[in-house]
């Protein structure tokens, strides 16, 4: 069992996971990594043309992946 950190950054601000949780492996934290990126990005109201969120993991000795959910708009030109 590890301790993972949930780190989300949203644009340029980060809001740092002070808790995190204990897990399996590195593969139970990236699926809770992709869950809780869902989950957030639901909720997201996107700008006129592009948002980004990612969820950057760590453990105790530092990063080890990121999750990230990218979204841009193009018009045709019909």
């Amino acid at each position: 069992m590890s301790h993972y950190y949930f780190d989300i950054r949203d644009g340029q601000a980060l809001s740092v996971d002070e808790e995190g949780l204990t897990l399996a492996n590195q593969r139970a934290a990236e699926i809770e990594a992709a869950l809780s990126l869902a989950d957030t990005a639901k909720d997201l109201v996107p700008s006129a043309s592009s948002c980004s969120l990612a969820i950057e993991v760590r453990d105790d000795n530092g990063p080890i992946f990121r999750a990230a959910f990218l979204f841009g708009t193009a018009r045709s030109n019909d």
